[in-house]
């Protein structure tokens, strides 16, 4: 039986996350922040990958509708943004980081034909 180097093994680890990390770190630097956005009848939300709210604007029109129905439409354009932040996390990671890995994160790609989809498409024909 073969004999296990475990601090050849540590090392060899090591240097793929660190190798994997710097992959990350310049996509990351070269896309900008990776953000999520959501609007409608006068309602404008902002989320981070993950969902944290990063940014909520209410336009005057939107007032007429009440603080109930506000409410409402923030947590599903915040809903809608997460998914777009994870998409376009998915789309900028995917190629350094095994999609099953960023999928157990959260972060899925929207299929184009699905309402969410944003208008672009990352490096094939805008519809």
């Amino acid at each position: 039986m073969a004999e296990f180097d475990a601090d050849l093994a540590v090392s060899r680890i090591t240097e793929q996350a660190s190798r994997a990390g710097a992959e990350v770190s310049a996509r990351l630097a070269r896309s900008g922040p990776v953000v999520g956005k959501a609007s409608s009848d006068g309602i404008e939300v902002q989320v981070a990958p993950g969902g944290l709210l990063t940014g909520v604007t209410i336009h005057r029109s939107a007032l007429r509708h009440g603080s109930a129905v506000i409410a409402d439409q923030i947590v599903e354009l915040a809903q809608r943004a997460t998914r777009r932040a994870g998409d376009r996390m998915y789309h900028a990671l995917s190629s350094v980081v095994d999609a099953s890995q960023l999928e157990t994160l959260g972060y899925e790609p929207i299929p184009d034909d699905d309402p969410d989809a944003e208008t672009y498409s990352y490096g094939r024909d805008p519809r």
